[in-house]
């Protein structure tokens, strides 16, 4: 137990006295960011005990509680799920106690958006206490984890294609000639982007001497799926915008990128390895920033969007809200007898942020698919690859869909 204390409470602490010395000066617009630096300090944690923790779990009776010790890659992905897990209890139990809040009058609201010090104790006692459950409640999180990792990959593809339509929509509505210019040149160089890739990951994952057949598949349908998208968005009875259909080339250009790079460097048909240096710390750190960025921009998009998240009694339901723009104001603005609508939902913030703590787990483990794997690699293993290029094709098949769905179904909104 004292291992498992020092352990957690050292690392914790040093996220705690950053998180502590801000806490003060928290406001309400700021109380997304403070969720963020909060989330990003969990993947802190989890990236130091991940390289650093495994001869300190050695020690823990009831973690290695086997009659042959496993390999330290082992101890490293529990102590990642560990942290994981705290995390996820943390954002998840702020979930439950946000649903039903309508209006800024809720006491639950100065919980969600104060109380720093109370909040930050807690996350910081509920991942000590995680160091103390048995490793079967990790198993059975390392299970849940995958599906709740699956859900924020969703997720984030649903914020893409939010995202591309409005940055479309708000250069027509402009209706200048320049910005016509400015969307005509962003098609082009997505597209050209998007071959210009294709062609390099055929050099670099299919190297000459060798059949690499899955690797050729998964590059090529990138490419049809990038000419799909163009033809489907210009067809006359889809009202579709070609702008749109590039961007989402590139990114799943970027994402069969992403799941080729993750297959095993003794794969004959990943050549990346001759086209890059060995993995070193400061390349492991720098793909964290990565996937810090990454997670936080679509926690807090999420919480800002207006697709799905408003509650259809906010004012600003169906607006187009910046991405922490939104004014919210405190309580004694409003008249007592008129109460200020909540602008986004509490609870559906705090949720993404749980399906985040997931996914970032799966990553530091490399969906714990394997234990073989060398211990500084990330993010590596055939898991790891037909996990992204399946959130290719699932990209693929939700952008279709929204340009198809009004075709198939008249009578109803999508707007």
């Amino acid at each position: 137990m004292w291992c498992a204390s020092c352990l957690a409470s050292a690392c914790a602490g040093c996220a705690c006295n950053l998180c502590t010395s801000a806490a003060s000066v928290v406001t309400r617009r700021s109380a997304r960011l403070a969720y963020c630096g909060l989330f990003a300090a969990s993947l802190i944690l989890s990236f130091l005990l991940r390289q650093f923790a495994a001869p300190l779990l050695h020690h823990i009776p009831w973690i290695n509680a086997f009659e042959h010790t496993p390999p330290d890659e082992w101890f490293q992905m529990n102590a990642v799920l560990r942290v994981s897990l705290g995390n996820f209890l943390f954002f998840a139990i702020f979930a439950i106690m946000m649903i039903g809040i309508k209006d800024q009058n809720d006491r639950r609201d100065a919980w969600h958006h104060g109380g720093w010090i109370a909040k930050i104790a807690v996350w910081a006692v509920l991942i000590v206490l995680m160091f103390c459950v048995p490793n079967i409640v990790i198993t059975i999180y390392e299970v849940l984890s995958k599906f709740g990792s699956g859900l924020f990959l969703l997720v984030q593809v649903v914020m893409l294609l939010d995202f591309t339509n409005n940055w479309n929509d708000s250069w027509v509505e402009k209706d200048e000639q320049k910005w016509e210019i400015a969307l005509l040149v962003v098609t082009v160089v997505c597209y050209l982007s998007t071959f210009a890739f294709s062609g390099v990951l055929f050099m670099w994952f299919n190297p000459s001497g060798h059949e690499c057949g899955l690797n050729v598949f998964f590059i090529v349908m990138t490419l049809i799926l990038a000419f799909a998208f163009a033809i489907v968005a210009l067809h006359p009875q889809v009202n579709g915008s070609i702008m749109p259909a590039s961007v989402i080339s590139v990114y799943c250009a970027y994402l069969c990128y992403t799941s080729l790079s993750s297959e095993p460097d003794d794969y004959e048909c990943n050549g990346l390895h001759m086209h890059s240096k060995q993995v070193s710390l400061s390349a492991l750190i720098l793909g964290m920033l990565t996937t810090v960025l990454s997670v936080v921009y679509s926690a807090v998009r999420a919480g800002s969007s207006t697709t799905f998240l408003s509650p259809p009694s906010s004012p600003r339901s169906g607006a187009k809200n910046p991405l922490l723009g939104d004014e919210e104001t405190g309580k004694g603005d409003a008249k007592e007898s008129e109460p200020r609508p909540v602008s986004y939902s509490y609870t559906f913030f705090h949720l993404i942020f749980a399906l985040a703590s997931m996914y970032s787990a799966m990553l530091l483990t490399g969906w714990t698919s394997a234990t073989s794997e060398k211990s500084e690699l990330m993010d590596v293993g055939w898991t790891t690859v037909w996990v992204r290029i399946c959130t290719e094709w699932v990209t693929a098949a939700l952008y279709i869909w929204t340009l198809i769905a009004p075709l198939l179904f008249p009578d109803r909104d999508f707007s």
